[in-house]
């Protein structure tokens, strides 16, 4: 397992959160908005595939829940 590889894709997930809550909650509208919120929800879900690839199934949605919840922490700043 590549420890490093483990903390860039769950940083890789923090900012794909961050960047859709304020993509969410930013001046775009209608389908802009909605395909670039869906791009970074897909972009999360590739990364956590990865993860599963490295770590296995139960150890990345750990991992992803932690990067959903530190991301949460910095996005509520």
């Amino acid at each position: 397992m590549s420890t490093s590889e483990v903390a860039r894709l769950k940083q890789q997930i923090e900012l794909e959160y961050i960047a859709a809550e304020r993509g969410l909650n930013g001046f775009a509208a209608g389908a802009a908005k909605h395909e670039f919120i869906t791009a970074r929800m897909e972009n999360i879900g590739r990364c956590h595939e990865q993860l599963k690839t490295l770590v296995g199934e139960n150890e990345a949605i750990k991992a992803l829940a932690q990067a959903l919840e530190q991301a949460g922490s910095e996005a509520a700043q």
